[in-house]
């Protein structure tokens, strides 16, 4: 179990409050509490050494100058400082170890610019409405997670890897998949920095440790009418080829590909009644006028469809909240962990990344060897000109050995995994940072202050 060395209020903290003037904060408890946690007990390991850790005070800068004068004031007066999206990651990387201050991005998620291809926006800007803006000028996000209705640009940045549309675009980490990403550096007379094309990975993927990102300049796709889909499979070997395939399909325009075994869709109370039971479920997500040629594929491989939706009411789905269903990509990537633990309360999960070409393989191995205890879903996606297979498995957690017993069951088929139960960002597998990143932590944030703990 990780240490944490708990601190008393950093001493210049009310010194700092006193110089905010009439920056809109919170302090009451609960507000606190609220504003200090995100997905973190996702983890019973991190629901145990997170719980209880939050803020002595939340900030919620509305211009740029007053988020520079937060920077200032935390450098002067050395208060810990961590930055805040949406609150949807899942390692604790919202949540603050040492108190201090919680600076909340949303209120900075304008629309700096949108051209042909590209654009640039506010990093507290909510990525449901980043699309809202870019629908009427027909471009669209590459890349979102599955919160897409409350995470925020910058957080996707700082807590995110990939998620739907990575199974025609790869990672955030991949080249190309970030233009720029301007930060603010912690110093007693902050810095705007611009951080373009492989420099910008410096502070992706790093928890908000090393500069506040404030802007962020990414490609865009031409804008699709993504139809929707729910197949079922009699096995989970049969929908995971079907998966395979479907990815591979590079005349059928995509944006998720999510293969679920058949125990995962009676903890889902809205999907129970939809998929036959003992069936395997895939979600989809391709342009409607090439629907038909994914059920043909799905067809051929014994599967067929049981839920459809057009673009219209997709679209409705998403963006106005109706329909039957809420977006299907709400019951896919670590959102089917969410739906689990609501169903089976001692559910946890796992970060699996199969080895290439044996993907199908290694799944069968894991998935006999685990039975009830471990359950798979696959989320495809294409990575330097190959098909990459990730999973997030449910884990029925009994305690910590166990759970390490299975980590080492994984690894030993020839699987990948990075750690979703610690809190720090050295030796979680291949969550870590590099070099790099560290050492521009050092340029960005020279005392420190920066959610302090979660990088050594």
């Amino acid at each position: 179990m990780q240490a944490i060395d708990v601190q008393a209020p950093a001493p210049g903290l009310e010194a700092l409050r006193a110089q905010l003037g009439g920056m809109a904060v919170i302090s009451d408890p609960m507000g606190l509490r609220r504003k200090s946690r995100d997905f973190f007990w996702f983890s019973p390991v991190l629901k145990t050494e997170l719980e209880g850790r939050h803020a002595d005070l939340v900030v919620l800068p509305k211009t740029r100058e007053e988020l520079v004068r937060i920077a200032s004031l935390c450098a002067i007066h050395r208060v810990p400082l961590t930055v805040r999206g949406g609150g949807t990651g899942n390692y604790g990387q919202a949540v603050p170890l040492h108190g201090g201050v919680v600076v909340d991005m949303t209120g900075l998620a304008g629309t700096v610019w949108i051209k042909p291809g590209a654009g640039r926006f506010e990093a507290g800007a909510k990525l449901i409405d980043i699309d809202r803006t870019l629908r009427p000028e027909g471009w669209e996000m590459r890349l979102h997670p599955s919160t897409r209705a409350q995470a925020t640009l910058g957080g996707f940045m700082a807590g995110g890897a990939g998620g739907i549309g990575s199974c025609t675009w790869g990672q955030l980490a991949d080249p190309g998949a970030v233009i720029a990403a301007q930060v603010l550096t912690v110093e007693e007379e902050p810095r705007f920095i611009e951080l373009r094309d492989r420099e910008a990975l410096k502070v992706l993927h790093a928890y908000g440790v090393n500069g506040i990102i404030t802007e962020i300049e990414m490609p865009l796709a031409a804008w699709q009418p993504w139809a929707e889909r729910i197949f079922a499979f009699p096995t989970l070997a049969a929908a995971a080829r079907y998966g395979q395939v479907l990815t591979a399909a590079e005349g059928i325009a995509k944006k998720l590909v999510s293969v679920h075994d058949g125990r995962i869709p009676p903890m889902i109370r809205r999907l129970k009644p939809i998929v036959p039971a003992g069936q395997a479920m895939v979600i989809v997500m391709v342009s409607q006028p090439q629907a038909t040629a994914a059920e043909d594929l799905a067809a051929d491989l014994g599967g067929t469809v049981v839920f459809s939706r057009s673009n219209p009411d997709a679209e409705a789905a998403a963006f106005e909240g109706t329909g039957e269903l809420s977006p299907l990509y709400e019951y896919t990537w670590n959102h089917t962990t969410l739906y689990a633990i609501k169903a089976l309360p001692e559910t946890t999960y796992l970060q699996v990344r199969f080895p290439a070409g044996r993907e199908l393989e290694v799944l069968d191995t894991l998935a006999a060897a685990f039975g009830d205890e471990v359950i798979f879903h696959l989320e495809f996606q294409r990575r330097f000109g190959r098909i990459f297979v990730s999973s997030l498995p449910l884990v029925r957690f009994t305690t910590l050995e166990r759970l390490n017993e299975i980590i080492a069951i994984v690894e030993a088929a020839g699987a990948a995994l990075a750690d979703p139960h610690t809190y720090r960002l050295d030796g979680a597998g291949w969550k870590q940072v590099d070099a790099p990143q560290s050492e521009f932590r050092r340029f960005a944030d020279p005392y420190g202050l920066m959610n302090p703990g979660k990088l050594s």
